[in-house]
């Protein structure tokens, strides 16, 4: 790890200045976000590119983002598709997940039977170090083995489970097939994928009660679900804005957009991430008494990149396309057609349309997106605040 010494000073560094960055925005405009939207977004695809040339250097592998290195104060390295690698330091829940198993119910002198997988990805020890700091104990279940995960459910009599939404329904549909009785297993806390209405129910009809949480292998708990079951709460050790996809331009309180998360993780910071994952913040406070800001919950991908006669045509295009008109307001790219014969239409909103204003857009969407677009205007206002920049229509796509 001596090689990596210079990389590790400097992402120290980095934090102790990031540090400073956030304790300004804390005290002085968290609220505003005006602090924050003066820096750059990172995407998921931009680390991975730092990393990826780090590591063809023979430098760190991590690109110069963890604080850390290889050691005592490093418990464990991750890897996520791609190849994506995260650090896990020696901070108790470093996770920051026992918050929402909290909220789940689970308490204490429980034992929890974590199905999230144990190798590669963190997941299995984003909730096991969570349990841990709960004073919980935990069976690492992991994927597969389904019949024998049911037997240790049974024997081992666990009050909660951790995993996914899916596999704990293949688990208890096992446990029928088979004549299994779990009782004791009444209390989930799901994450990984959607978790909709629908199972929840089913679940809870048979004696579990399941809560979801979001969170990524490289920010930890972004949001939980309560009791209350409106929305998810924000975690406390994340700062998140809701920006117009493609850009990093906050948007207004309750319209749907980009989830961008700034972690307060002096191990590993991340300022102004984004998840490419949709949500909108939902107002007031959540019934159970938690004063946190709340969202919505994922609904959908931000990343709407679509191909149109050959060329990618990109959220961040489209944005840059309404950035040079300000007398624009919404603007949503709609493409459709047949195949071999693409259409691309830009809908506008503006209170004073003209054939001269259409001109200059769609000779500024050729410009962007070096393909031939026609412009339609609408009213403002009516375009949905549902963060859909570009509506691809075709049906073959």
């Amino acid at each position: 790890m001596a090689a990596l010494a210079p990389q590790v000073a400097q992402a120290q560094q980095r934090s102790v200045a990031f540090a400073g960055i956030l304790a300004g925005v804390d005290a002085q405009a968290v609220t505003s976000r005006e602090a924050l939207a003066q820096l750059p977004v990172t995407r998921k695809h931009e680390l991975l590119e730092r990393q990826k040339a780090a590591r063809a250097a023979g430098r760190d592998p991590f690109g110069g983002f963890s604080a850390i290195g290889f050691g005592a104060g490093m418990r464990r390295v991750f890897a996520s598709p791609g190849t994506l690698y995260e650090p896990e330091g020696q901070a108790p829940d470093y996770w920051r997940v026992a918050r929402a198993l909290f909220a789940a119910g689970l308490r204490a002198g429980e034992l929890v039977h974590n199905s999230f997988s144990y190798h590669f990805t963190p997941a299995g020890s984003i909730m096991e170090t969570g349990a841990h700091a709960l004073g919980c104990t935990v069976f690492p279940g992991g994927t597969g083995q389904t019949e024998q995960q049911v037997l240790a459910i049974s024997e081992l009599k666990p009050a909660a489970y951790a995993g996914t939404p899916s596999f704990l329904k293949i688990l208890v549909e096992k446990a029928a097939e088979i004549g299994v009785a779990m009782p004791t297993l009444t209390k989930a806390l799901v994450s990984g994928e959607a978790f909709p209405p629908s199972l929840r129910d089913w679940l809870a009809a048979r004696g579990i009660a399941g809560y979801q949480c979001y969170a990524t292998a490289d920010l930890g708990l972004i949001a939980y679900e309560t009791a209350a079951r409106e929305g998810l709460v924000l975690d406390e050790g994340v700062v998140v804005e809701i920006v117009r996809p493609g850009t990093g331009e906050p948007v207004p309180e309750g319209e749907i957009g980009e989830l961008v998360v700034t972690t307060l993780n002096p191990d590993y910071p991340l300022i102004r991430f984004g998840t490419g994952d949709l949500s909108a913040v939902l107002p007031g406070r959540c019934p159970t008494g938690r004063s946190n800001t709340r969202i919505k919950g994922w609904m959908g991908r931000a990343d709407q990149t679509t191909k149109v006669r050959g060329m990618f045509v990109h959220p961040g295009q489209v944005a840059d396309i309404a950035r040079r008109f300000p007398e624009l307001g919404r603007v949503r790219l709609v493409v459709a057609g047949e195949m071999a014969n693409d259409t691309m239409v830009l809908r506008a909103e503006s209170a004073a349309p003209s054939e001269a204003l259409a001109a200059r857009v769609a000779e500024a969407v050729r410009d962007v997106t070096k393909l031939r677009g026609s412009v339609a205007f609408c009213a403002p206002g009516e375009l949905p605040a549902d963060g859909k920049v570009i509506d691809d229509q075709r049906s073959y796509k």
